[in-house]
């Protein structure tokens, strides 16, 4: 009885891991369908919609335009094609809204000594941007100070928690609850000012698991699961023949 019990717990324990990377699946791939019908009708939308806390999970293009002022905010460990770098983010005060908005303007290359990029997020009014509203990258496991400065109006963050960046910034009206992906086919706002040269992408699972990596993960928690049952049935079977006579 000792025997079944251990083996019913570790199958419940691997079929819970399971079900786990199957509900990962399944959110993963609505995202990506979702950011897909976004990106196919390209019909662009307000920035102000980047407040909207119903939204906060969703997908929208949107067009519009406001100042930016000089604060650049790089977040760390951010790979591209197996590269180490970090992503630049500026803070964008749109003319159609009431809350800042952080605008991902490109991904950079480190080197072995780690020194950030000399170029920042510059001064500019009337700057117009159009991308992909999207939910800010995941944070993961939250360890150490989500900011730190990084030198005059610049920042180095290892999550981009919006609550910090908009206390650390002085932000009085805080920050929009979606991030907006620049455009890569646009290397210059309509102003003139340039955002950014680094590489852009409109990738919506960087530096995470694909869908099809969790299914994989799922049938592997699922085999044990059922190594597990198989292996109880065989000892169970194994140890009646024993003592029978």
């Amino acid at each position: 009885m000792l025997g079944w019990a251990l083996a019913l717990a570790a199958i419940v324990v691997f079929a819970g891991f399971g079900r786990w990377q199957l509900g990962r699946m399944h959110d993963k791939q609505a995202k990506l369908e979702a950011a897909a019908r976004a990106l196919d009708r390209r019909a662009p939308q307000p920035l102000l919609l980047a407040s909207d806390p119903k939204r906060a999970r969703a997908y929208d293009w949107a067009a519009g335009s406001g100042s930016v002022g000089g604060r650049t905010v790089w977040l760390d460990n951010q790979l591209r094609a197996g590269r180490a770098g970090v992503r630049m983010y500026c803070v964008l005060l749109p003319d159609d809204g009431v809350q800042a908005l952080l605008v991902d303007a490109g991904w950079w290359p480190l080197d072995a000594s780690r020194t950030l990029p000399v170029f920042g997020c510059p001064l500019g009014r009337g700057v117009a941007v159009r991308g992909l509203l999207a939910p800010p990258p995941s944070s993961g496991l939250a360890r150490g100070d989500a900011l730190a400065a990084a030198g005059p109006q610049r920042w180095l963050a290892t999550r981009l928690d919006l609550a910090v960046i908009a206390r650390e910034l002085k932000l009085s009206t805080g920050i929009a609850p979606r991030v907006l992906r620049l455009d890569p086919a646009r290397n210059k706002s309509d102003a003139g000012v340039m955002l950014a040269p680094g590489e852009r992408d409109l990738d919506i699972l960087p530096n995470t698991l694909t869908p099809e990596r969790h299914l994989g993960y799922a049938v592997q928690w699922f085999g044990l699961a059922l190594a597990v049952l198989v292996a109880a049935i065989i000892l169970t079977l194994r140890n009646r023949k024993r003592r029978s006579p």
